[in-house]
């Protein structure tokens, strides 16, 4: 039971807290991610905005989940799934890359809006249910040492991270090493980004009992071309993951290439 003191001392430190993030939001108002209006909370869209989120529901691919514009029935695979099979079970995306949609992405990528994280991942977690359900551990695709030293964060681990909190999945950052040094995939054609990224991963020794025999949810910000998530997921199952699962934020469409 606790004592009278270390209440009031719980109870004082939630004031605290709550007094500092009131006066926060005074100094700093929470503005849309996408046109910086005033908005209710940090890191959440207006409504004009978030009318123009292309969410991308059913029907697609049950394995690249590629949206389909026609129900063609719940076991039919789109073409690239058929013609070039990939070595992850099911992959899943929030939304299309577009508009605010990839804004978000850049600016958590690149201009350090972690606030936008936990609300990301709100998302993620919504469209990731099935992969989540059936996950027994959460790993990010890590950025070279050199782009993390630059970089300062690794943008697939913070949603990675909050995702496995909201979940409440176990999150391993350390499980899968990015062992080649490669080169931005921005701009890269279809073949060059997967040369580009070929023996670009691996599951360090000291890290494979972390993976052996397990699920994982592999995650990343933006799934553009699969070249980054298809080496990745190669990489854990070599290192004896039983099966591996993708789910990002942003989805990037054939016609919308590159990016």
């Amino acid at each position: 039971m606790k004592t009278r003191a270390e209440t009031l001392k719980e109870t004082a430190h939630g004031l605290a807290k709550g007094l500092t993030r009131q006066f926060a939001t005074l100094l700093f108002p929470p503005v849309c991610s996408g046109c910086e209006r005033l908005v209710a909370e940090p890191g959440s869209l207006c409504g004009a905005c978030w009318a123009k989120v292309r969410f991308i529901e059913k029907p697609y691919c049950p394995v690249l989940g590629t949206p389909f514009s026609h129900d063609l029935g719940a076991e039919i695979l789109s073409a690239e799934a058929i013609a070039d099979p990939p070595p992850f079970e099911r992959a899943r995306s929030v939304a299309v890359h577009e508009g605010v949609v990839a804004e978000m992405v850049q600016g958590l990528k690149y201009n350090d809006r972690t606030d936008l994280g936990p609300w990301m991942a709100l998302w993620m977690l919504r469209a990731g249910t099935e992969l989540l359900d059936g996950c027994d551990i959460i790993v990010p695709v890590p950025l070279h040492a050199r782009r993390f030293w630059f970089r300062r964060f690794n943008q697939s681990a913070e949603l990675a991270r909050h995702v496995a909190r909201l979940a409440g999945k176990t999150f391993d950052p350390d499980a899968l090493k990015r062992v080649k040094r490669t080169r931005q995939q921005v701009g890269l054609g279809s073949n060059a980004r997967r040369l580009n990224m070929s023996g670009a991963f691996k599951v360090p020794e000291a890290q494979e009992i972390k993976v052996r025999g397990r699920r994982v949810l592999l995650i990343d910000d933006v799934y553009t071309t699969g070249a980054t998530v298809k080496a990745a997921s190669r990489a854990l199952l070599r290192g004896g993951a039983s099966r591996v699962d993708v789910l990002t934020f942003s989805r990037a469409l054939a016609k919308e290439l590159p990016i």
